[in-house]
């Protein structure tokens, strides 16, 4: 019995995952992997980094963020506490969705997550106080690797859907894209 329901988006690759719950009155299960099911929505790879993030307050925008070849990553982000709107980027090189973004609102009741491929830029504003994610990782984080778009660069003119309260000084230091930006190879 298939515990996952896979959907595809408007960008290549990126896939909308919603957990099915099996729910009685102590409360729910929910898959958050499956590697054979996810297969089908192009993880091949072992998983090789489980991270947490806790994010206090509503508003706070934590993103865009990606590492380059050969240190490229598959990300599949789901929301254990409160709710996000999670947004990914297209920067593939020659992509015809090229610098197109996607988002989708995340949160513990509605039991969806979003797998997303390689040459993507990901990120993520807090919709409520206290929220809560879990990352697999197809790739150990690699510090040299590590890149990031501006969340508010005009170029990819993000609706995020609420004020923004928060952006680390790291995230506000990435510059805005300039017009030479071909994107990555992956």
């Amino acid at each position: 019995m298939s515990r996952l329901n896979i959907q595809q988006t408007p960008l290549k690759g990126l896939s909308i995952i919603e957990r099915k719950k099996l729910s009685d009155s102590r409360g729910f299960l929910s898959r958050l992997f499956c590697h054979k099911e996810l297969a089908t929505a192009g993880w091949q790879d072992p998983v090789a980094q489980i991270n947490q993030t806790a994010t206090v307050c509503r508003g706070t925008i934590r993103g865009m963020h990606y590492q380059q070849a050969p240190h490229s990553e598959k990300k599949l982000i789901h929301c254990l506490k409160g709710a996000i709107w999670d947004v990914a980027v297209d920067i593939r090189q020659e992509s015809p969705t090229f610098l197109q973004w996607f988002g989708i609102q995340l949160s513990i009741d509605n039991c969806l997550g979003l797998l997303i491929p390689q040459g993507f830029a990901h990120g993520f504003q807090s919709l409520t106080d206290n929220v809560e994610l879990l990352y697999c990782h197809s790739k150990s984080h690699h510090a040299k690797s590590e890149r990031g778009l501006h969340p508010q660069d005009p170029k990819l003119a993000i609706d995020w859907p609420v004020s923004i309260t928060q952006l680390s000084d790291r995230d506000k230091s990435h510059p805005f894209l300039q017009s030479d930006f071909r994107g990555i190879l992956i």
